[in-house]
């Protein structure tokens, strides 16, 4: 039996949810970014699988507290700011695994290619906000290869590894309202 909030629509609270990566750069460390502008809805079904996730990111929003890193991950070798000002992820399909996780599968788009991802997503909880309205929280982790959406920069050292990695690892903390 699964578990899931409340059936409705629920809103992302921006504020009090995250929207992170991390990648390999030069083999040995990892570079955590994020986006801090996005919303979504959250359509919570009687079933999982009558349940939707949509979101949008605005891509001029990345950070990964390095002023130059950022700018170079907003121009053509990656995100192309200027032609793909956001990134989206709308859901294809919730399936219940076990107690509160699910596989949730979407279409991810980024750099203007739409791609199918699947994460594994984890239902937080619910509760009462400060407001006496209802509030849940998820969390979902995939891994994408950043060459399927174009972002396909190759930047290589003389042994031949990598400046960036190919795998990308996604991290989504959100927290919504019910609307």
């Amino acid at each position: 039996m699964s578990n899931l909030p409340e059936p409705g629509d629920y809103v992302v609270d921006a504020i009090h949810s995250s929207i992170g990566f991390s990648v390999r750069h030069l083999v040995a460390a990892k570079v955590r970014g994020s986006f801090t502008e996005f919303e979504g809805t959250i359509t919570v079904g009687a079933t999982p699988e009558e349940s939707k996730v949509v979101a949008t990111v605005q891509a001029a929003s990345i950070t990964t507290n390095n002023e130059a890193r950022d700018g170079h991950l907003k121009s053509p070798d990656f995100l192309d700011l200027e032609n793909h000002p956001t990134l989206t992820l709308t859901s294809t399909k919730v399936t219940p695994k076990s107690g509160d996780t699910y596989a949730l599968e979407a279409d991810l788009t980024i750099k203007g290619v739409t791609k199918p991802v699947v994460f594994d997503l984890t239902f937080g909880g619910a509760g009462a906000n400060m407001q006496g309205g209802t509030v849940v929280g998820f969390e979902a982790v995939a891994e994408i290869d950043r060459r399927d959406f174009g972002v396909s920069f190759s930047g290589a050292l003389e042994d031949g590894s990598l400046v960036v990695a190919n795998k990308v690892k996604l991290e989504l903390d959100i927290e919504a309202h019910k609307a």
